[in-house]
């Protein structure tokens, strides 16, 4: 059995982001395998962070409405909801690790839904933080 997959923010983006066509290939083949096999698992504050960066940083935006269908598709699967013991373990991982809240955040919320894997380039390819271990499919 494969490990269980938890997408970072920067996967859904690449998906989008047709100024890097060789990160879009890999990210989008990501999302739509993880689509169609029905594991998407991804948390709010990756969906929000996704919103974001499409519909606001990229030098040609995302319309908004297409950003919110996407949205929209990613919330019919596994979407991780951050809680006061989530925040707790993330600020812990925080300072055992030296990371920002943020990505602790994530690695906590992809532990919480029982994946073996972060995939992120944010990250250390191949270290394990919090019981999760981090790939970059961009390497």
């Amino acid at each position: 059995m494969s490990a269980k997959r938890f997408l970072d923010t920067n996967i859904l983006v690449y998906a989008f982001d047709a100024t890097d066509p060789d990160r879009q290939r890999v990210a989008s083949g990501i999302v739509e395998a993880e689509i169609r096999t029905g594991t998407l698992t991804v948390s709010l504050q990756v969906l929000q962070e996704f919103f974001a960066v499409v519909t606001r940083k990229f030098k040609t935006p995302v319309p908004a409405r297409t950003a919110r269908a996407a949205v929209d598709r990613f919330l019919r699967y596994n979407v991780v909801e951050p809680t006061k013991p989530m925040l707790s373990a993330a600020l812990d991982v925080t300072a055992s690790h030296s990371i920002s809240i943020w990505d602790a955040l994530v690695l906590v919320a992809a532990k919480s839904a029982d994946c073996d894997v972060l995939l992120t380039e944010d990250l250390g390819h191949g270290t394990k933080v919090a019981g999760v271990r981090i790939e970059n499919p961009f390497r």
